[in-house]
């Protein structure tokens, strides 16, 4: 990790009195890179997207912080763990990276995170989802940001159950973060005294849900949860419209859906499901104003991982500010001890297994009666409070938890 250099450290003599020189910061390079999918079924709700959140926080710094210029290099690691571990060492080793945000994809973030911690860079999770992440394999320098599983079973699962809807079969992705997903909700039914009548799970990037589906709909639960996400979860709805599955009487639960998957959808398909975000655009004048100039950059609104990308480096760029030094410990300590405030987050805060820890939002997407225009697709339920949004860190399995 490159240090910036206070420079004046030499004293100078004047009339025999010893006057230490002006405290200034050398003009270094802060490079942040933004590791995500550019091109996959993840690459709506971050890709480019997550770039320009990036570059937004660096510009209102005015492109430099503590005397360092701040660069945003990005990276597409194609939902491969190989990929994405391979360019991560590559960005640290040689390519001067300072700090890895964003990385969708549990199973590329969880090879990330081995890699930053072992080399003590500082790591922004916006996209990933595995309660790992800040539990048994939580990092003191990985930060998990937007939301996780537990939180998406907290707002979800919790608010279906509470309709009456308490038998359970999960259509997962069968990796890390679906499996992570399918796992918190489980608990979370059953700690309410609802049961899971199965699952099933399908390969990443599925385009024939059709033997999925039929399972799960024979198979009698209230709700089927779709533990998967961005263009599984597109596929996933569109075809379950096809089978009738909730005109039969089944509800259909995306369990980590954005704004984004209803945009693809259309109000039509998507209208009444449920779903727990971190950000909405049309919130308040703060929401409002940033996704505007969001908007203008990248041609739609921001997801809540787009939102959050940006939260994640402002923060982070506030804190070299004022620790004047990109010194992943020092950072780390300021990051923690500076409340999170912000378009994404009020009074938000960083636990001690990094959890960034803030209020999430159960949200209806409306009718297309509703809708007064574009991108006017939900109506907030209820505010999730902070500390029932997410686990407890104490619960978390995190080694740095005391």
């Amino acid at each position: 990790m490159r240090t910036l250099l206070l420079a004046g450290t030499a004293l100078l003599t004047l009339a025999g009195t010893a006057i230490p020189a002006a405290a200034q910061v050398s003009d270094n390079v802060i490079r942040i890179g933004v590791m995500n999918d550019r091109s996959g079924i993840y690459a709506d709700l971050a890709g480019e997207g997550s770039a320009i959140a990036a570059r937004m926080a660096a510009e209102e710094f005015g492109n430099k912080v503590a005397g360092a210029a701040i660069e945003i290099v990005v990276a597409d690691h194609q939902n491969k763990a190989d990929i994405a571990a391979s360019k991560a060492r590559e960005w640290v080793d040689t390519g001067g990276v300072d700090v890895i945000a964003d990385v969708p994809n549990s199973a590329a973030a969880l090879a990330v995170q081995g890699i930053t911690k072992d080399k003590k860079r500082i790591f922004l999770m916006s996209g990933p989802g595995a309660t790992a992440l800040s539990g048994a394999q939580c990092s003191p320098y990985g930060f998990h940001w937007t939301y996780d599983n537990y939180a998406m079973a907290a707002g979800t699962g919790r608010a279906l159950y509470e309709q009456g809807k308490k038998k359970w079969f999960f259509v997962t992705a069968d990796y890390a973060f679906g499996q992570s997903l399918e796992e918190e909700t489980t608990k979370m039914v059953k700690s309410l005294g609802g049961t899971i009548s199965g699952s099933v799970r399908h390969p990443l990037g599925t385009s024939d849900f059709s033997s999925f589906l039929l399972q799960a709909q024979g198979s009698g639960a209230d709700v089927i949860g779709l533990a998967n996400a961005g263009g599984d979860t597109v596929n996933a709805v569109k075809q379950a419209a096809e089978f009738g599955i909730t005109q039969s009487g089944q509800s259909l639960a995306g369990l980590l859906m954005f704004i984004t998957d209803v945009n693809a959808l259309g109000l039509q398909s998507a209208q009444g499901l449920m779903l727990t975000t971190g950000f909405y655009w049309d919130m308040d004048d703060q929401t409002r104003e940033w996704s505007k100039k969001f908007e203008a950059k990248a041609g739609k609104k921001p997801t809540m991982v787009q939102a959050g990308v940006y939260s994640a480096v402002k923060h982070y760029l506030k804190s070299v500010d004022a620790a004047k030094t990109d010194d992943a410990d020092k950072v780390t300590a300021k990051m923690r001890e500076m409340p999170v405030e912000d378009m994404f987050a009020k009074k938000g805060r960083i636990a001690a297994n990094g959890r960034m820890i803030h209020d999430m939002y159960l949200a209806q997407v409306k009718t297309p009666a509703e809708s007064k225009g574009a991108w006017d697709y939900y109506k907030i339920v209820k505010t999730i409070p902070a500390d029932t949004a997410f686990m407890d860190p104490k619960q978390s399995g995190c080694a740095l938890v005391k």
